[in-house]
């Protein structure tokens, strides 16, 4: 069976017939199809008439070069991402990402574009992040012998900026509003390749979403079945796009006759994607209010959701904080300590309380130990326990 990569090209989302070489990486969004307000994404092509469908006769495993005819060359090496459980968790299933090398589902994405990187004889990488997206790319960097730049906000958790750093990063606490425009010259200037996004609307880096297909392939493998719904955390939703371009594959390759319906779960401070397919956008910025959900908080919206949640006949979901510490407190007491963020997949389905004709997948992004203010709690000391201070 083949091993090696089917990728042909890359294609502009915002019309699918603009077509490009698949390298260089378009990491600026489509040049012909964006505007001056609205950048379209790209997306990576295959050669699907030579995919061998026995691919999918394996099991789930980690190291998601497993998948490589569906991927863009992988040239960096694993940290063992993919292969996470799904988990029976009151009549539905939870996808638990934070099962990943650094913890979340980060890694699959870059994976994917530190090959990029790597493959385009980069000096280093940059990505502009406040938590498991800098962090990842780090390790991912670290692992292929290259340096990293993590621009950070001041305002993101000390133990994530100290995770990253942990790999050899550069990080930098810079005001939110400079990240982008530094990180722009980190590429111009210094030649780095850029793991984040660049562009007026969010565009990020053509490759990312490729690794976040492989979650589709595994939930394939480990319910037997396509899903009937899938509920997903969504910040920039290049996961939502993903996982669901990864079911559009299974269908296009004749191994199922359906896809399940995708729904992007933002929180309620903001969900520019929310708004987009409220007015019939191709993407949206709103004003962002506060929330502890730092990982989906974002003001910045793209195309890749909105095009998941129409062609998928799904829907968007806003979520509050509280509807996500909810969902975070029932999936500890299940074994499963999400971060705040990682627990607005759940959130969302509870809230729309909704039978579905067919399976349903809460997909649960990453650790709890990346929350805010953890680690800094005070607990009062027993001097001298005894069991009736337990009871």
């Amino acid at each position: 069976m083949n091993s090696t990569s089917l990728a042909t090209g890359q294609r502009s989302l915002g019309d699918r017939s603009t077509e490009f070489p698949l390298f260089p990486p378009l990491t600026r969004g489509c040049p012909k199809t964006s505007t001056d307000e609205i950048a379209y994404p790209l997306e990576v092509v295959y050669d699907y008439a030579q995919v061998d469908t026995r691919l999918f006769d394996q099991e789930p495993g980690t190291d998601i070069a497993r998948w490589s005819p569906l991927l863009p060359p992988l040239d960096a090496p694993t940290l063992g991402e993919g292969g996470t459980p799904l988990v029976e968790f009151d009549g539905i299933f939870i996808k638990d990402e934070s099962r990943n090398p650094t913890w979340s589902h980060k890694d699959r994405l870059n994976r994917v574009v530190v090959s990029a990187a790597v493959a385009a004889g980069a000096p280093g990488v940059v990505v502009a992040s406040s938590g498991n997206h800098g962090a990842s790319a780090a390790a991912y960097a670290a692992r292929a012998g290259l340096p990293a730049i993590v621009l950070t906000s001041a305002g993101s958790p000390p133990a994530v900026q100290a995770f990253a750093r942990a790999y050899g990063a550069r990080v930098v606490s810079v005001p939110v509003e400079a990240r982008w425009p530094l990180l722009r010259d980190v590429v111009d200037r210094l030649g780095y390749h850029p793991v984040s996004n660049q562009t007026v609307t969010h565009t990020g880096h053509p490759f990312g979403p490729e690794g976040y297909k492989t979650i589709a392939y595994e939930v394939f493998l480990q319910l037997g079945e396509v899903p009937a719904a899938v509920f997903a955390p969504t910040g920039y939703a290049e996961l939502l796009y993903g996982v669901w371009k990864g079911f559009t594959e299974l269908r296009l390759l004749g191994l199922t006759g359906a896809a399940p319906r995708m729904f992007s779960c933002e929180t309620a401070a903001g969900g520019p994607h929310a708004r987009a397919l409220a007015t019939g956008a191709p993407a949206a910025i709103v004003d962002l209010g506060h929330s502890d959900a730092y990982g989906i908080a974002g003001p910045v919206g793209g195309h890749r959701g909105v095009l998941a949640v129409r062609e998928s006949g799904g829907e968007a979901v806003l979520v509050t904080d509280d509807e996500m510490r909810q969902a975070q407190r029932a999936l500890a007491r299940q074994g499963m300590w999400q971060e705040l963020s990682g627990a607005a997949g759940l959130a969302g389905y509870r809230q729309l309380r909704r039978d579905f004709d067919g399976p349903v997948v809460c997909i649960a992004t990453s650790s709890g130990f990346k929350d805010v203010g953890v680690g800094t709690e005070t607990f009062p000391l027993l001097e001298n326990p005894t069991l009736e201070d337990l009871r």
